[in-house]
């Protein structure tokens, strides 16, 4: 008879004492806590013009001295030059610029367009008075008398952040993948954007252009921050879900200048806000809601890449995974 030792499975590794972790979770939370305040406190603290597109308008001989009084605010206006009223609202409307000074004998007047920023229209009002005296005002584009200070069209750039990554976590704790897993990203995109729309346009009237253009723009976003996040889950696992996260949240977020403008926010944060897709996706909105659409072709091609991008990492992470497995007989 042959006897057999039995096997002693090797002791579990206990990991790190109690102590240590908590250790480990006192020394977290004042980073977490710190890098969040960094996140959304720096951008407010730093608010000021930077490069802010600005027309000035009316014959050469009246409109050079303003426009080389603007552009000696250290780089804080872009100058646009344009012959007339007419030229200059035209630019105001296509989202070229955010407001115009123009030149007329009986002095300056200013246009501005407060459903671009009411942040913006109140600061130019401000830059432009010769002298602290004030100027005629005329807002080309006014923001809606339901939202005059853009305080609720900014608020949704969170809840759609959420609905973005929450519909991306869904995705990959249920492991759909390829087809079911785009159609259910575009899905829930959809039905979030019914429901957004319908709140703020129908309910709330603090959206006023065309309707299934502000549902097209809600839906693109939420897709786009879904996609992202279930491609990067699928790439990276729970480092994805927790980057995708950060992106859109701590950094998306609070870079996006919903609530004021991103040529307002410190560099880079406006322009890393503008690669994002809550930045790209809240001035789409905004575009869609007041401008006709003018001005959105960047942001779309921004949250289109996203989409694109996630759902080929979603695709690519799954397809790897599937040559990877062992062949069953």
């Amino acid at each position: 008879m042959s006897s057999t030792s039995p096997t002693v499975a090797p002791p579990r590794d206990p990991g790190p004492s109690p102590a240590r972790r908590a250790v480990a979770v006192l020394l977290l939370v004042p980073v977490v806590v710190a890098a969040a305040l960094w996140a959304f406190a720096w951008p407010g603290a730093r608010t000021a013009p930077r490069d802010l597109p600005l027309g000035v308008a009316g014959p050469a001989a009246a409109a050079e001295p303003i426009a080389r009084s603007l552009e000696q605010k250290e780089g804080a206006f872009e100058v646009h030059r344009y012959g007339d009223e007419a030229a200059a609202r035209a630019a105001i409307e296509d989202r070229t610029v955010y407001g115009a000074v123009v030149a007329t004998p009986d002095g300056p007047r200013l246009l501005t367009a407060s459903a671009a920023s009411p942040v913006v229209a109140a600061l130019l009002r401000e830059a432009v008075a010769p002298g602290g005296r004030p100027v005629p005002v005329t807002d080309v584009v006014a923001a809606p008398s339901g939202d005059p200070r853009g305080g609720v069209l900014a608020a949704t750039a969170l809840p759609l952040t959420f609905a973005g990554i929450a519909s991306g976590a869904l995705v990959t704790a249920f492991k759909l993948r390829r087809g079911p897993a785009a159609a259910t990203l575009a899905g829930a995109a959809v039905l979030a954007a019914v429901t957004v729309t319908a709140l703020a346009h129908d309910w709330l009237n603090v959206l006023t252009g065309s309707w299934w253009g502000e549902a097209g723009a809600v839906a693109l976003t939420v897709f786009a921050v879904g996609a992202g996040t279930a491609g990067l889950a699928a790439l990276a696992g729970p480092a994805g879900m927790a980057l995708s996260s950060a992106l859109m949240v701590l950094i998306g977020n609070p870079f996006s200048g919903a609530a004021s403008a991103p040529e307002l926010l410190p560099e880079p944060a406006g322009l890393i806000g503008q690669w994002l897709p809550p930045g790209a996706g809240s001035q789409l909105l905004r575009s869609q809601a007041y401008f006709d659409g003018n001005g959105s072709g960047g942001d779309v091609l921004v949250l289109c890449l996203w989409a694109g991008l996630g759902l080929a990492a979603l695709l690519f992470a799954r397809r790897r995974a599937g040559e990877g497995a062992p062949a069953v007989a």
